[in-house]
């Protein structure tokens, strides 16, 4: 990881960050309260060896200069402490006097620094003037040769013990910004860990790496997405159905040989949001003009009717099951060209339902009569529906959503379509976060678009300019010969609907 890398990490993972500097900042305050003060009291010694000439003197200062540096030892021995608890114990023993006594040579001199750090103010200077007079006592008699009277090292106060003015610990000012700094170290790398780590789909790029389709739009996230799902009223100029719409144009140049009719959308796994995906790609079909019809395929878990305020009790598996005819269970949306077929009755066997031939005539002959077929199937990962499915439709795309759904799982759900010999016309990275003030307000862009309202009441499909001659039911259960437009090859079917006047002039193939 190079320096943007880290900073990329730092800014979408902050909150560890802030975490890690409120908890080590929170520990320093609190040791530091809870640490008793101490104050420490020093003393400075001068030492000296006897001698009156020059060269003397230098060679003296030499040996001074070797010696003083066993004295640090002789401050901190067990036999001062001793000598100072026999004369002032202070209510200390020897052992915890000398725990209490550092000592330190100053450099390049002969001077030797002595400090004594208790919890007791007067305790520590008391203990200190103690050592002043101990320890001269002590080193005369170390550097004294038996049969002289006179030591070869002298040891002179040339600093009278002093008590310092505030307590040496703790010290708040270093404890926070110790506390600071190794917070932060521990935050930005706490969140560069968790980026290394970080398989989920964050980027479109990464979407597209794993899939190896392209990301035909990216949905904001928008937190009442909660309570209003579809890109209606007040969301309709929003930028989550500025991205539908965008979704919506993109799809239409998927294929340019060969107009997009009939689209599967699937996930990986639940959760990821493509069955509201489903509905407002409706939503924007139809208020492009486009006369598009839903189907619930997801015959699981459908959530199709739901979303749209329908009735779903009767419907596809009920169509599929010959216990009625599609125009008795299709539904018009609201005023506008979208029509939605439930997912009726939930079946014991979903794919064998959904592969079968009069799900494959059926679709053939809504193709025929709608602009655009839009099929919510269930996630590609758990069950196999979405992968049958997807080989009867033109194509599917695949939803994912953002910072949730792993490379791992979108790679195999490409895989899963791959296998079956599925077209996977894109990818739809799902609940993007949005970056405040870096976009525009669609709705200068968008203002002539209208509402789309929902109907208030389910019904059976009413009379329509294209629905007049979808006489009889278009599928037919059991099959048999007769004069049902699904007898007819596709060719014949789509030539039919245009005679009638009923759907588009899509282009006729031989």
């Amino acid at each position: 990881m190079d320096l943007r890398d880290y900073l990329r990490a730092v800014r979408k993972r902050w909150w560890l960050v802030a975490m890690a500097v409120a908890i080590s900042v929170g520990v320093a305050v609190a040791v530091t309260l809870l640490t008793p003060p101490r104050y420490a009291a020093s003393v400075t010694f001068f030492v000296s060896t006897r001698g009156t000439e020059v060269i003397q003197a230098f060679q003296g200062g030499q040996f001074a200069q070797q010696r003083v540096k066993s004295y640090v030892d002789v401050l901190t021995s067990n036999r001062l402490a001793q000598s100072i608890a026999a004369d002032d114990p202070a209510g200390l023993t020897a052992e915890e006097i000398q725990e209490e006594v550092t000592a330190q040579v100053v450099p390049d001199t002969v001077l030797v620094q002595a400090t004594v750090t208790d919890t007791d103010r007067a305790r520590a200077l008391r203990l200190a003037q103690r050592l002043a007079v101990q320890f001269p006592a002590l080193v005369s008699k170390l550097e004294t040769p038996p049969g002289s009277k006179l030591p070869t090292v002298g040891v002179q106060i040339i600093a009278e013990p002093r008590l310092a003015d505030a307590p040496v610990s703790p010290q708040p000012v270093r404890n926070v910004g110790l506390a600071l700094a190794l917070g932060l170290i521990v935050g930005v790398g706490a969140a560069a860990l968790r980026e290394s780590l970080d398989r989920t789909i964050r980027t479109p790029e990464t979407l597209h790496e794993a899939t190896g389709a392209p990301v035909l739009s990216g949905i904001p996230f928008d937190r009442k997405a909660d309570k209003s799902p579809l890109i209606t009223e007040g969301s309709a100029h929003s930028a989550r159905a500025e991205a539908m719409r965008q979704l919506r144009t993109n799809l239409q140049f998927v294929n340019v040989d060969r107009p997009l009719r009939s689209l599967v959308v699937s996930s990986a796994l639940p959760g990821e949001g493509k069955s509201t995906t489903v509905c407002n790609l409706g939503i924007a079909f139809a208020e492009a003009g486009k006369r598009a019809i839903i189907i619930d395929a997801d015959l699981r878990r459908p959530r199709v009717a739901e979303y749209l305020g329908l009735e779903g009790g009767g419907g596809l598996t009920n169509v599929l099951a010959g216990q009625t005819n599609v125009r008795d269970v299709v539904q018009q949306w609201g005023d506008s060209g979208l029509w939605v077929l439930p997912s009726g009755s939930i079946p014991p066997n979903p794919s064998e339902l959904l592969g079968s031939g009069n799900m494959a005539d059926l679709l053939t002959s809504l193709s025929a009569a709608f602009d655009i077929v839009l099929i919510d199937t269930p996630p590609l990962l758990p069950v196999t529906d979405a992968a049958v499915m997807s080989t009867l439709a033109d194509g599917c795309i695949l939803v994912s959503r953002h910072a949730r759904t792993t490379v791992a799982q979108a790679a195999t759900a490409a895989e899963a379509l791959a296998k079956v010999n599925a077209q996977l016309y894109g990818c739809v990275l799902n609940m993007m976060p949005t970056k405040s003030g870096g976009g525009y307000s669609y709705y200068t862009y968008d203002t002539a678009t209208p509402a789309l309202t929902p109907a208030p009441a389910a019904g059976p499909l009413p009379d329509s300019p294209f629905r007049s001659e979808l006489v009889g039911s278009l599928v037919r259960t059991p099959r048999h010969a007769g004069n049902d437009p699904l007898d007819a090859p596709t060719t014949d079917l789509r030539v039919y609907y245009r005679q009638q006047g009923t759907a588009p002039a899509p282009p006729v193939t031989s």
